[in-house]
């Protein structure tokens, strides 16, 4: 059940192409229910995963690296589309390239290669979803993906809601929706370290 680089992959493609054919609408709108435009919602995605691959490669302990990514900004939604998708390609040949004993910062805990391969799932879908409510969209991601990222990152949730459609689960377990008789959480967090540590 480990979560991969080829998840990450999956999970790209599956919001890439969802987004790409609606690259000639209002990236200026609003992105779901957070407080940034779609723009800039996928700005954040390339600067996460980008950042995550930084953090792999030179394995802090105590911080990210300290660096921000960003869009031209003068870039077409198409320009910032495949800014986002580099940022997380780039992420998954590094973890690809990262033995399982690499550990490095994150304040979830000391995270490994799978686990900034299932952070960077959780952020490319999640805003990626974000995107597309905000564009009157939506994604279909692939489910087997949504189960191990969520056994991984969230694994009572998982164990609760075995029986939910993953990709629900995935929502309800980063505050997006609620779920019959599960409010939506106001506070969540992930486990970024290895379960077993």
């Amino acid at each position: 059940m480990a979560v991969t680089a080829d998840d990450l992959d999956a999970a790209l493609s599956s919001v890439v192409a969802s987004l790409r054919p609606a690259t000639d609408l209002d990236w200026f709108a609003r992105a779901g229910s957070l407080e940034w435009d779609c723009w800039h919602t996928a700005e954040h995605i390339g600067d996460c995963l980008l950042s995550f691959a930084g953090q792999l490669v030179a394995r802090p302990e105590k911080r990210f690296v300290r660096f921000m990514a960003t869009a031209d900004k003068d870039a077409s939604p198409e320009q910032v589309l495949e800014f986002a998708e580099a940022g997380g390609r780039i992420l998954a040949a590094t973890v690809r390239t990262s033995g399982p004993d690499v550990r490095a910062y994150h304040p979830s805990g000391q995270a490994d290669p799978e686990g900034f391969a299932a952070m960077g799932c959780v952020e490319t879908l999640l805003h990626g979803d974000d995107i597309a409510q905000g564009l009157g969209l939506a994604i279909d991601p692939p489910r087997d993906v949504c189960t191990r990222v969520l056994a991984r990152l969230f694994p009572e949730a998982a164990q609760e809601l075995a029986s939910v459609d993953p990709w629900a689960a995935l929502r309800w377990s980063t505050g997006r929706i609620e779920l019959p008789g599960r409010p939506r959480l106001r506070e969540w967090h992930w486990r970024g370290a290895p379960l077993g540590e």
